[in-house]
């Protein structure tokens, strides 16, 4: 007998509906496209990480803000999936100083949450997230959001957006050339 419920993994990340069949080409990004998962859950940034492995990406990972910060700051990642609730500085923290630094400031930054409030998601876009995901996620958003990221050349970037109100100049996103 099949159980009516999903599994696990389905639970955690969507899928398996005809809503998640891809339509269209599948996004390839660039040989050595690199991604920083930082989330405190292993099961996260083990799955996470093999949907990306196998979307083509290299990945890296930190379990929590610190080391995230620090990887970022070494390794310059192409794109960082960053968590809200992290052990120590929490994710907001994290984006504040990843924002403030030259080495990543203009690095797309997706922050992921489990919380299903949108004054989470309200609150990353305006301190400077470059889009948001709610855990669980299936596939196809994953990889519709970071192909909203990309660039015709096949290259992250963070969108050409105005600097809302209140915010710093800091948290520009970078000009196109």
């Amino acid at each position: 007998m099949i159980p009516s419920k999903p599994g696990f993994f389905r639970r955690l990340f969507g899928g398996g509906g005809d809503g998640d069949r891809r339509v269209g080409t599948r996004y390839r990004p660039a040989d050595g496209t690199r991604v920083l998962i930082i989330d405190d859950s292993s099961t996260i940034i083990a799955v996470l990480g093999k949907m990306l492995r196998q979307g083509g990406f290299e990945t890296l990972s930190a379990p929590d803000a610190e080391a995230g910060i620090e990887t970022a700051l070494r390794e310059k990642p192409d794109l960082i999936f960053l968590d809200i609730v992290l052990p120590g500085m929490n994710g907001f923290a994290a984006l504040r100083v990843l924002r403030r630094e030259e080495p990543t400031k203009h690095i797309p930054i997706i922050m992921m949450s489990g919380n299903l409030q949108a004054t989470e998601q309200y609150y990353a876009q305006r301190i400077g997230a470059d889009d948001f995901l709610k855990k669980p996620f299936p596939r196809a958003e994953l990889f519709a959001k970071i192909h909203r990221l990309t660039s015709e050349d096949q290259k992250l970037h963070r969108p050409s957006v105005g600097v809302p109100e209140g915010v710093s100049s800091a948290y520009a996103t970078r000009s196109e050339s």
